[in-house]
């Protein structure tokens, strides 16, 4: 989903609670990992890996002017084979200390994954969860985002929705504009007349 959909997305769902939640906790991701000076882990489950939020993250990063929000995606199945930043397994998540926030996306709750993040809450990392909300993950969790099974919305929307508000700026000084700076930005250029020829 590019910067436009969830613009028109954002539009759809003004004066719903999903807005309001999405930013929260957009704000808390984004205050962890500046506060620590990075130090993001993202991890899913075996059966979701939440490749598009580490992508999404990465871009709202660099154009964010926000380095900590790039996160060190961990993957469950890692294959020798794999490029080095495809090739995180879960030991990282076990190495992990105070000043790092591990954020989970989980629609399910597989033990492997909860006694890892267990292990990693009490060695002081700070957790953060996107997942279905009432279970053992949203217990463990410093906050989290629920997104339940029959929502309005479902996981991979939420994930656009709180990756673009990441990367807003929220006013801090010294930071690049936010999010709707850089959509009218965009839309002027893609609206501009072309240049007069010489």
């Amino acid at each position: 989903m590019d910067a436009v959909r969830v613009a028109l997305l954002r539009e759809v769902l003004a004066g719903t609670e999903w807005l309001g939640a999405t930013r929260r906790f957009a704000g808390v991701l984004r205050g962890s990992v500046v506060a620590h000076g990075g130090g993001l882990l993202l991890v899913g489950t075996p059966r979701h890996e939440p490749w598009h939020l580490a992508a999404h993250l990465v871009d709202e990063a660099a154009w964010s002017g926000t380095p900590e929000l790039a996160p060190t995606l961990v993957r469950h199945h890692v294959r020798p084979c794999d490029p080095p930043h495809l090739a995180v397994g879960p030991g990282r998540i076990a190495a992990a200390r105070r000043g790092e926030t591990l954020l989970v996306v989980a629609p399910e709750e597989p033990a492997p994954l909860l006694q890892r993040v267990h292990d990693a809450r009490l060695a002081g990392v700070t957790v953060l969860a996107l997942a279905a909300g009432g279970g053992e993950l949203a217990a463990m969790a410093h906050d989290t985002l629920a997104v339940p099974e029959g929502a309005e919305l479902d996981l991979d929307t939420v994930q656009h929705l709180v990756s673009a508000a990441a990367g807003e700026n929220a006013g801090a000084p010294g930071r690049r504009r936010g999010f709707r700076d850089r959509l009218s930005r965009l839309t002027e250029a893609l609206t501009a007349p072309p240049p007069a020829p010489w």
